[in-house]
């Protein structure tokens, strides 16, 4: 990888060489050193300051002089007589021989120092020393030099050095870019399954930059920009990594969060850096991650305005893009999964002259990723991959590799040799809607509705012929669910077709039925089951033109128009408003009286399938045909195994079975079709 100033890697210059490292380790010695010797200087000094010593006064000294007990004497001019004495018998080796002695400034004279030589001669040696002004002054600042070297060294040659030419504040100009090259990373086209055609589109980019000529010989010109559109987790930023690693040319890539800072115009002067540095190395490609975080449509919000650090942005990138001074050379990839908020301006021809529609995969894309992800997992000879890859309808490329790494997680927490289709069945389940809670104890009552309720939306689901497969129903909760029924799509929906929405919406009201007719009484657990139910109701009266009395007229929310200044504004009348709520009204009535009837011809059937979930927690679309049929399930269930695990169960005590405490959520395994 090349350093954060754009330019791309070169070969470490040699150590000998000026400015190579060599020459960078012995200037940050010679700094060191400096600094070492300052800070012995300076404990010298204060050891010297700081040895202990007796003050005397005058008449003690004139008694030392006389007794002979001085051993060396120090006499300044500034009044100061400083030297060690001789210790007496009964003094200790600790007591401080070095004193000091104030002498008025007058009385130190060069008669005095005579007087000195003359009494002290022969037992000590006297001398007389004028003060150096130079060696006080520096002194007295050594100790402020020495701190203020500390913080030059620590703090502000870091800073100098991270800033780079500019200085302290030089660094908020500059691009936070990256550089890869195809050595430099491990992904490739091959790890990019599921969405072919805009491998194609941006495989078509690579033969642009190596080709040149080859495309411009009829007269074209290679795209200046190509718009990667996508929801989350689709594999944008993946192919983006897959392009640096089959490109022959530098990748700068840069996320749209970087060009914003607190100061207005460092957005802009990151742009003309990074664009710069581009054309320096061109041919290149530009990867800018998450575009929307700059390019928002400009004066669409109340903070709008010509100096806003967000538009300056955007405008530098308008101009770099397509301005006066443009470089063919430079083709710029952009990312985002809101391309409705942005800028009409940026997403012309000319500037992003391509859209790629990076979209949820297919049963055949599913597959396809799956088998990438699972080439260094160890499955199991029972594994079908194309099975996994229809119970996870709606499922992003991320969710599908969360998915392979969860189950080789799982396999391994049961020491298990390799994994095998429960495994991925049970990490599906738990990255989708959460994991599963059998450690909670409930109340019986409770745990016979929610076996009840789950039991009628299996009943309807097996029963219905427009309606998806039933793949498996549980009592067992996970996330905000107290219960689930999953079902198994054959296929992916395009389109949704009018009789399949409404076997959907029965299958969605059986739970709440089946509670009505065999407890006289409902519960708050059908919250989620009404809400799809009424979203898929309004779609279609609003916007599928699949009411009787609506007509062929769409009624649905223009996202363009209902702008922040018109919210809450409608194009239909009061009238036509309580017209689409009774349509709204009609259809789900319809939809719960054709539930409600199947439920009351079939009770026998969803009493067995209730008793079978209340025995065995868990059970698979298989057995539930095999229960309408009028067939038994004879594999033991939960109760039996503890039956064989304790020879002496606790008596009252039921099966521990979580509920959520918040209203019960259904989860339908992808079936309903959700608001776009």
């Amino acid at each position: 990888m090349a350093d954060d100033n754009g330019t791309p890697p070169q070969q470490p210059p040699d150590s000998k060489q000026p400015g190579g490292p060599g020459m960078k380790v012995s200037r940050n010695v010679i700094s060191w050193l400096v600094l070492l010797g300052l800070a012995m200087l300076l404990v010298a000094v204060l050891s010297g300051q700081l040895t202990p010593s007796k003050e005397l006064s005058i008449s003690e000294f004139e008694k030392l002089v006389q007794d002979k007990k001085i051993e060396k004497l120090v006499i300044k001019e500034d009044g100061f007589l400083e030297g060690l004495r001789i210790l007496d018998e009964g003094e200790q080796l600790n007591t401080p021989r070095q004193f000091k002695v104030i002498f008025p400034r007058e009385a130190i004279d060069s008669d005095f120092v005579k007087r000195m030589e003359q009494e002290l001669r022969g037992v000590a040696d006297v001398e007389a020393q004028k003060p150096n002004q130079f060696m006080l002054v520096l002194l007295s600042m050594l100790p402020y030099i020495l701190i203020f070297a500390i913080i030059w060294f620590l703090i502000f040659r870091q800073i100098r050095g991270a800033s780079g030419p500019g200085g302290m504040l030089g660094n908020f100009g500059r691009s936070r870019h990256k550089v890869s090259h195809k050595e430099h990373t491990n992904v490739t086209f091959t790890d990019v399954a599921g969405i072919d055609e805009a491998k194609e589109e941006v495989g078509e980019i690579i033969e642009f930059l190596k080709a040149p000529k080859k495309f411009q010989r009829l007269g074209g010109r290679i795209p200046h920009g190509i718009l990667l559109v996508g929801a989350p987790g689709c594999g944008k930023t993946l192919l983006a990594k897959a392009i640096a690693g089959e490109a022959e040319v530098p990748f700068f890539s840069i996320s749209g969060s970087d060009f914003v800072e607190m100061f207005v115009g460092v957005g802009a002067s990151r742009v003309r850096d990074l664009f710069k540095q581009a054309k320096e190395n061109s041919p290149c490609i530009i990867f800018l991650d998450e575009i929307d975080a700059v390019g928002r449509r400009r004066g669409a919000s109340f903070a709008g305005g010509g100096h806003d650090e967000r538009e300056q942005t955007l405008n530098a990138i308008l101009v770099e893009m397509d301005g006066f001074d443009t470089n063919s050379q430079v083709i710029v990839i952009a990312a985002t999964n809101r391309s409705d908020v942005l800028d009409p301006a940026l997403i012309r021809p000319g500037r992003f002259d391509r859209q790629v529609f990076v979209s949820l995969p297919d049963l055949q894309g599913r597959y396809e990723i799956l088998k990438v992800h699972m080439r260094k997992i160890k499955l199991g000879p029972n594994v079908d991959i194309r099975r996994c890859a229809r119970g996870t309808p709606m499922f992003s490329g991320a969710e599908l590799a969360a998915i392979a790494n969860e189950a080789a997680l799982i396999a391994t927490m049961h020491n298990k040799e390799f994994v095998e289709q429960e495994d991925l069945e049970e990490a599906r389940d738990k990255i989708r809607w959460g994991r599963a809670k059998k450690s909670a104890v409930i109340d019986e009552r409770d745990r016979k509705i929610t076996a009840y309720h789950e039991a009628g939306h299996a009943l309807i689901q097996a029963l219905e012929k427009e309606a998806d497969p039933l793949h498996k129903v549980s009592i067992i909760p996970r996330g905000p669910a107290g219960g689930a029924t999953f079902s198994l799509p054959e296929r992916d929906r395009i389109v949704y077709a009018k009789l399949y929405l409404l076997a959907t919406m029965r299958v969605m009201l059986g739970g709440r039925i089946a509670e009505e007719v065999f407890f006289d009484d409902v519960s708050s657990g059908a919250a989620a089951d009404i809400k799809h139910a009424t979203e898929i109701a309004r779609r279609m009266v609003r916007e599928w033109g699949m009411a009787e009395k609506a007509g062929f007229v769409y009624y649905g929310d223009d996202e363009a128009r209902g702008a922040i200044f018109d919210m809450g504004a409608r194009d239909y009348s009061d009238k036509t408003a309580e017209m689409i709520d009774a349509e709204i009204k009609r259809i789900l009535d319809g939809a719960y009286e054709a539930a409600r009837q199947t439920i009351l011809e079939n009770r026998d059937k969803l009493e067995a399938i209730a008793q079978a979930l209340l025995r065995l927690e868990t059970i698979t679309g298989e057995e539930v045909n095999a229960l309408i049929r009028g067939e038994s399930l004879e594999r033991p269930g939960v109760a039996d195994l503890l039956d064989n695990a304790v020879p002496e169960p606790e008596v009252g005590v039921a099966r521990p079975v979580p509920i959520d405490p918040k209203p019960h959520t259904d989860i339908g395994g992808g079936a309903v079709p959700q608001p776009s």
